[in-house]
């Protein structure tokens, strides 16, 4: 069981981010556009983050300055790029479509771990990832779009977005060799708040954010699918290979596709409904192929 307890955090953290558009459908309604639920969501999560650090992670609090760009990674290069690649993506193109490209993220990842991270590639988790890319590519609905084109600059904003949401996990497992999984996460918020509050203008909303209930969709945002998804996430990535956590993270299209059908009413086709059972295969045989024993420095 403590073998496979990383890979139940991360999908447990897929799991709430799979519960993002209860959020920003509420805080759509209260009239914020795309970009600024990203402000949102970085600032409130930093702004919990610094409150339970001060309350319970104290030791944890600092970082060295050489570090930073490590937290740039994190929070500019992956939180704040995937989130506009994503959004732009999804304003040219269509949401399935973005979709399908968001997901090719576990490639990406794990190209970029082989390549920096010299972790190591077998059948069984290229098996894997290829099924999670045709799983996302099937639920999304991409196959139903017969006749549809787009330029060749929107498809490569939406394979921005995947790259970029690889980035966490390339960028995140290196802070996790020096930091506990608390300072990776609150320095990730940080930075990204810092490069989106200013450009957002979010602060001139500030009225309107705390009219009504979007307050509430605004906290429920920053700590159910945001601190406590990326504080699992970080947990189980330090103790598993990024590659692998990037896999079993495919959970939230399954969660997300969920809570269409029983909240909003959303319908599913045979094909994005094989999807779905693709990218749960993909999960099980990711943990059916963990060794029993690992060689595996693990710190923190």
């Amino acid at each position: 069981m403590s073998r496979k307890l990383p890979y139940i955090m991360i999908a447990f953290a897929a799991a709430m981010w799979g519960l993002i558009g209860f959020f920003v459908k509420g805080l759509n309604n209260a009239g914020f556009s795309a970009m600024e639920i990203v402000a949102i969501r970085v600032l409130t999560a930093a702004i919990v983050l610094i409150f339970v650090g001060i309350a319970f992670y104290r030791s944890h609090l600092k970082i060295r300055t050489k570090d930073l760009y490590l937290f740039v990674g994190t929070g500019i290069l992956s939180i704040v790029f995937f989130n506009w690649s994503y959004f732009t993506a999804i304003h040219l193109m269509n949401i399935p479509i973005a979709v399908a490209l968001l997901y090719t993220s576990p490639a990406f990842v794990a190209v970029l771990s082989f390549l920096f991270l010299k972790e190591s590639m077998n059948w069984k988790k290229w098996l894997a990832i290829i099924m999670t890319v045709i799983g996302c590519t099937l639920a999304s609905g991409i196959t139903g779009q017969g006749g549809t084109s787009f330029s060749v600059s929107s498809i490569l904003i939406g394979l921005g977005a995947g790259f970029g949401y690889a980035l966490y996990s390339i960028f995140g497992k290196v802070a996790l060799r020096r930091y506990h999984p608390f300072t990776v996460t609150l320095y990730t918020f940080l930075v990204a708040s810092a490069a989106l509050v200013p450009t957002t203008g979010i602060v001139s909303k500030a009225a309107d954010l705390f009219s009504g209930d979007a307050w509430l969709y605004a906290l429920g945002l920053g700590i159910f699918p945001t601190v406590v998804a990326y504080f699992a996430y970080s947990w189980g990535l330090e103790r598993t290979e990024s590659s692998t956590a990037a896999v079993v993270a495919t959970l939230e299209p399954v969660i997300a596709t969920m809570l269409g059908i029983l909240v909003y009413g959303d319908r599913l086709g045979g094909l994005q409904l094989l999807g779905a059972a693709l990218i749960l295969l993909s999960v099980i045989a990711i943990n059916l192929s963990v060794p029993s024993r690992k060689k595996r420095q693990v710190t923190g």
